[in-house]
């Protein structure tokens, strides 16, 4: 015998209103976590409103994915970038995993990034932190766009700071013309800050301006406890050194 579908659907109906709140919500809750893996009410709504809630390691690299593609086409440039930041926290094996896959989900740019940066905003040296390295990413393809410069202004108000003190934060990278050379503005002087020799193989200078972005990271010297003028004169530094890598690269012809 064949049930018509509005009989099912009100006998359905019947059954769920006879149960009781509590043991509805039990039910429901059990529902939530063996069949759709979300282990809250407010999991299951992020799931409806097509996105999820961003770990606190993770926003790091959700943010720099998101900048990296902001104008349709990751390079290299900032991939060095991710991958520096990466060795500058001191990521073990299965932290890099999650950090790369948090780098790509950064790229599809489907998440509401404002409640987890909303909740940095009484960590006001983690929130700096946050944005100095938003910028470098910014910088690191030798110019900065005005959709990345925009986003990250929006990040900042986000984690409420003033767009002046986001701007300040940029220094030495947010310049009109994005990165302009400084001391290597020339080929034979980007040779020099480096340290290598015009017959350098890639992999050198590579590694010689990997170690030298490392040394000279502003970041782990405000994490030292240095001074301000400290770190300005390391984000000088660090600007100078990514202009003269990119000046060289794009002389050898090499990524």
């Amino acid at each position: 015998m064949l049930w018509p579908a509005t009989l099912i659907g009100a006998t359905a109906g019947f059954a769920l209103a006879s149960i009781p709140g509590a043991m509805l919500g039990g039910l429901l809750g059990q529902v939530l976590d063996r069949r759709l893996k979300l282990d809250s009410w407010s999991a299951l709504w992020a799931r409806l409103r097509g996105r999820s809630e961003i770990a606190s390691g993770d926003l790091l690299f959700v943010l720099l994915g998101r900048l990296a593609k902001s104008d349709g086409r990751v390079q290299a440039a900032h991939i060095q970038q991710a991958r520096s930041e990466m060795k500058r926290l001191g990521l073990d094996e299965s932290r890099t995993r999650r950090a790369i896959a948090a780098f790509n989900r950064g790229k599809v740019g489907r998440d509401n990034l404002q409640p987890a940066l909303a909740g940095l905003r009484e960590e006001r040296l983690s929130a700096e932190r946050l944005l100095r390295s938003c910028w470098q990413m910014a910088a690191a393809d030798g110019r900065i766009g005005e959709v990345e410069r925009e986003l990250i202004l929006q990040w900042g108000q986000w984690l409420g700071f003033k767009p002046a003190q986001v701007q300040a934060l940029g220094a030495g990278y947010d310049t009109p013309q994005g990165l302009a050379p400084a001391r290597g503005n020339s080929y034979s002087e980007a040779l020099k800050l480096l340290g290598v020799t015009a017959d350098c193989e890639p992999a050198t200078i590579k590694r010689a301006y990997r170690r030298l972005l490392s040394k000279h990271h502003p970041d782990k010297l405000a994490g030292s406890g240095a001074s301000p003028t400290a770190v300005r004169a390391a984000t000088e530094r660090t600007r100078e050194l990514q202009s003269a890598y990119n000046l060289i690269r794009e002389r050898h012809g090499f990524r």
